[in-house]
This record gives C-alpha cells, structure tokens and sequence, in this order.
C-alpha cells in the first residue's frame, strides 16, 4: 500500500447552505464535534496516512487547531483548486489522497477500494451508475454512458500539482488530472458517500448523529483608566461625561469584557487575539463593531448565545439611567431578546483604583449551546 497524505477541504463559504441555517456546513455539530473533525477522526481510522491536512478560511483557521493539534492546518483560497494548491504545498508523499468534508459519511470499504486501485491510473475516482433517464440540451441520452463522481480522490502527488496549475479552473482532481491526457481510473463509489449541499441532506445521511445538549460558560474581565478629552463609551452607549476611557479602541470597557466571555464560552481565546491593539484597523473603532463581528462567527461555527450577565464596577459615573438602554442595544447585536442580556451596576465603595474615580472595570458572564440541526 502507498504511503498517503490526506487533505481534507474545509475552507468554502458553503454559499447554498447557509441560505436555509445559520450554521456553516463544516461546524454543524456531530454528537460532540464540528463535522470537520468528525470526517478527520472517521479518516483517520480507515488508513495509516503520513500526515492529515485540514485546508481551512483565514477566519477560521486559528479556531480549528484548539480542537486538535494533531493535523496539520493549511489556509484555503476564494476557490477549491487554490485551496487545494495551497495544501499541496506541505504534501511530501508521492501520493494523495482529497476529499471533501461535505462528504461526511465516507465508507473505510470505499476508501479501501480506491487505495487498493492506486497503481492502475495518475488519478482513481470513484463513481456512481446513473438509474434515472438523462436528458442533455433536450436530448435523451444513454444513461449507460452517464457517471456521478464523488471523492475522496486518490492522485499521484506530482502529476495533480502539475494539472491544478494551469489557467483552468478545475471542479475536481480528476478533470484537472484527465486534462492532461493522464490515464484515470474509475472505481464503484457509494451512495453514502453523498455531498451535503442542502440542510434536507443531512436528513439522508445515517452516520450523523444529533449534537449533544450541552450548555458553555465563558468569563471576560476588562478594565481601562479614564482619558480626559475623550467621548466616553459603555456598554454601547454614549455617557455623558468630562471624560471616556484610554485604549486603542473606543475603549468601551464593558463590550470587551463581553466579548472576551463570549469567545471563553466557545474557547476561541480572547479579544486581542481577534483585534490586537497593534492594529490600524482597529484603532478608535466602534466596539458595537467589534462585538457583532464575534456573535456572526459564533454562530457560523455552529453555536448559538443563550444569555449574558455584565457587572459594571463604576464610582463615577453613575450608570442607572443608562442600564436599560445597554440591555436593548447589545441585545439586538446578539439577537437575543432583552430579558437574556442582564447588565449590573456598582461601586467599590471608594476602594481601589475604581473608588479613587481612576476609571472602570466590568466582569461579564456568557453561556452558549451548540446549534441544535435535528
């Protein structure tokens, strides 16, 4: 048997499936892991492969090695051929085998059958018989001469850099491969092994289990010193003021504290990681911004928010007419109904550099569940 590399694609925007489910296809959740790591795992116990690659989006690609570090994670392209050209960059095998994670319910019989088969073409791709008549451009055609292709996709490592580097865009290894005038050899694929595409396709597919009913608190804690000059902003709202806060940002103390509970909630680090104070791109920005951006990953990695506490420790200045504008503000950026986002206000009692009026402090608690598909 060959000496194998696997690279599994997982770094398309999944266009058409996020039209019906808030939810990218690659981080709805399979028991207790994003279906990305589901198709690892399931690969990983079907062959001996030298080295697993995940191709992943930029956005995301930091958030995947948290769940395991023992693949190797590639940045994607706008387009499958890029992303693939970019993971075949760390193949050192004279093999490789490319599968798509949208193809979750792979076989270890059809993947041994397209392994088995590695000698007999530059490139082994397994295929479907189509049963139903074929019409093309209103022509009934022989349906006999009509195959559906799927992957995983087994290719000779050299020959497939040298297909997917042309011009040409390519949908799949064996189009590119067979451009070439390279020999392919087709192999019985697997009616299990249908692509999700739609939300009704997971309803088709037996391997895919319900998530778990499991519930995720993270904490956040933020403070920032008083800046004299300078609008003063908290919990997205505009305070009236002779001072705001020094930061980078808006230096809204309370929205960082939340955002920092939030990514503790799905253990995505924190707030500086995502926005470094280093950057001009953050710089002066509205924190509101900054706090929608990390609620749409939230959900488009297959969470959802249940609620939010913040406690506000402020001597100066006073906040109670403020509170309940806070509450409907951050709540229609993370799409919860007022009730479920609790915001608390207090004084040190003149302790601390709270008490002695040197600026703000605020802990916030959040809990998330994984997105319930089924």
């Amino acid at each position: 048997m060959p000496e194998l590399t696997l690279v599994l694609l997982a770094a398309g925007s999944a266009s058409r499936f996020v039209k019906d489910f808030p939810v990218k296809k690659q981080w709805i959740y399979i028991n207790d892991k994003p279906l990305w790591l589901f198709v690892a795992k399931r690969f990983e116990s079907f062959y001996d492969f030298k080295k697993i690659i995940i191709v992943s989006s930029k956005e995301e690609i930091e958030y995947m090695r948290y769940f395991c570090d023992d693949f190797e994670y590639v940045e994607g392209g706008s387009e499958r051929q890029e992303s693939l050209k970019n993971a075949l960059k760390s193949v050192q095998t004279s093999y490789v085998l490319v599968s798509d994670v949208a193809r979750a319910c792979v076989t270890k019989d059809m993947v041994e059958e397209i392994i088995k088969n590695y000698n007999k073409g530059e490139c082994i791709v397994p295929v479907l018989d189509v049963s139903d008549t074929v019409i093309y451009e209103g022509k009934t055609i022989d349906r006999d001469r009509v195959k559906l292709v799927q992957t995983p996709q087994l290719s000779k490592t050299d020959i497939l850099r040298l297909a997917l580097d042309q011009d040409e865009l390519f949908t799949d290894e064996s189009s590119a491969v067979k451009s070439l005038q390279k020999e392919i050899f087709y192999t019985k694929g697997n009616t299990f092994a249908k692509k999700i595409t739609f939300i009704a396709d997971l309803k088709e597919l037996k391997c895919l289990t319900p998530p778990k009913e499991e519930l995720f608190v993270g904490n956040g804690y933020d403070v920032h010193p008083f800046q004299e000059g300078k609008t003063m902003y908290l919990g997205g709202v505009k305070i009236e003021s002779e001072f705001g806060f020094k930061a980078h940002s808006d230096g809204d103390v309370a929205i960082h504290a939340l955002i920092d509970s939030l990514l503790g909630a799905i253990g995505a680090g924190d707030i500086g990681e995502l926005f470094p104070d280093t950057s001009k791109e953050f710089e002066n920005i509205d924190s509101k911004i900054l706090l929608k951006r990390v609620a749409e990953f939230i959900k488009s990695v297959g969470y959802e928010i249940v609620n939010c506490d913040i406690t506000i420790q402020a001597q100066t200045p006073r906040l109670s007419g403020y509170k309940a504008l806070m509450r409907k503000v951050l709540a229609d950026i993370l799409g919860l109904a007022p009730i479920r986002v609790n915001i608390k206000a207090t004084t040190t009692e003149k302790l601390g550099f709270v008490g002695k009026k040197e600026g703000v402090a605020v802990v916030a608690t959040s809990t998330v569940k994984i997105y319930k598909w089924k």
